[in-house]
């Protein structure tokens, strides 16, 4: 093993260390603990302070950092999200007859952790975990739209590559689509990843009313265009919606604060049968 990766396993074992349920922990007792000089704890510790994962207390010693726990949240709601997204995924896969999933954003791609496949002898073969780009697909749209002005802009600033002659990419066109995503709720890509695949996806949120993930339907163009488009809204909104409310958002009382005023598209996508 190499230098750079004995580095990291230590700086592992050291943060594993903590998993000992004590508050704090010494230089001294840590190089104990890993077998290492009190030198090179030093150095981990500095490092892995820098970054968030750990913290010095005033009396020396060593906690784990904020950075941690914000960690933590995250593997925890990603498995509350699988909890919280098969059923609905199994509901919306009847519903539609293709392919569902739940997508979340990592740096500047989508990740699907969750995907029920088609039961159509012609379907889309993705496995969950597959990584797609964000702004030609439409999870990717989706997360996009939510994103913060300077996460976006670094997104923006690395290129928006043409993964057919329909993929949106400039800046100018990519933000008024995504306005036009913000503003009815959910958003559709068609023949813009791969030419004849289409798909629409609508946001997840959480309990803060954040968007945490996307989930959409994808299929191949000409089953997509069969189902009327704003039924297939109206089926993937409320899925997401769903999947909300298991994690916790109450979209009710968000919505009385807020008395939006729906254009004729969030509507359509919001209406009951």
């Amino acid at each position: 093993m190499d230098a750079t990766l004995q580095s990291v396993s230590n700086a592992a074992r050291l943060l594993k260390a903590f998993l000992s349920r004590e508050e704090t922990l010494g230089v001294s007792e840590l190089a104990r603990r890993l077998g290492l000089g009190k030198s090179a704890v030093h150095r981990l510790l500095a490092t892995l302070a820098a970054e968030g994962l750990v913290a010095r207390d005033p009396d020396g010693g060593y906690r784990l950092g904020l950075v941690m726990f914000e960690l933590g949240e995250a593997v925890r709601s990603h498995m509350d999200l699988h909890g919280a997204a098969g059923p609905v995924l199994v509901e919306l896969r009847e519903q539609t007859g293709e392919s569902s999933q739940v997508g979340v954003l990592d740096d500047d791609q989508v990740v699907y952790v969750d995907r029920l496949e088609s039961s159509h002898s012609l379907r889309l073969m993705h496995d969950a975990g597959r990584r797609v780009p964000l702004h030609c697909t439409s999870s990717g749209k989706v997360l996009l739209a939510e994103l913060g002005e300077e996460h976006l802009e670094r997104i923006l600033a690395r290129g928006l590559r043409a993964h057919t002659p329909h993929t949106i990419v400039t800046p100018e066109a990519l933000r008024a689509e995504l306005a036009t995503v913000r503003e009815r709720g959910w958003a559709d890509a068609v023949n813009e990843r791969e030419l004849g695949v289409a798909s629409l996806a609508a946001p997840v949120r959480g309990p803060g009313g954040s968007v945490v993930a996307a989930i959409s339907v994808g299929a191949p163009i000409t089953r997509f265009r069969a189902i009327p488009r704003t039924r297939l809204a109206r089926w993937v909104v409320e899925a997401g919606e769903a999947v909300s409310r298991r994690l916790g958002w109450a979209p009710e009382a968000e919505r009385s604060s807020s008395s939006p005023v729906r254009t004729n598209g969030q509507e359509a996508a919001h209406a009951r049968v």
